[in-house]
């Protein structure tokens, strides 16, 4: 009976999150975002505002860089990842196969 009640509570949890139906999304910033930051945590030393190329080509490397490889997550989500092992598991052969179901 147990199971059943954690069941229903997890689905009734989901419906009430702000993140429903969207558990993952990519995180965006921009390099004006990192250079704000980088003020921000040390501002003594902040970038003048007419930064070099270089320090901005960086930047904006940085700014797509973790684009591709950061995501922010629905809290619900990440906490049954990590309580369940088997269900990240599956997720990644889902990826993993994505598209070989058609052949």
């Amino acid at each position: 009976m147990g199971d059943v009640l954690d069941e229903a509570y997890g689905i009734v949890q989901c419906k009430e999150c702000p993140w429903y139906k969207s558990c993952v999304m990519p995180m965006r910033f921009t390099a004006e975002d990192i250079r704000r930051q980088l003020e921000s945590s040390a501002p003594g030393m902040g970038i003048p505002g007419q930064a070099d190329l270089g320090l901005q080509n960086l930047l904006s490397s940085m700014a797509t860089a973790a684009q591709s490889s950061l995501l922010e997550g629905c809290p619900i989500f990440i906490d049954r990842l990590r309580t369940n092992p088997k269900l990240a598991q599956r997720i990644k052969e889902m990826m993993q196969n994505w598209g070989k179901e058609a052949e």
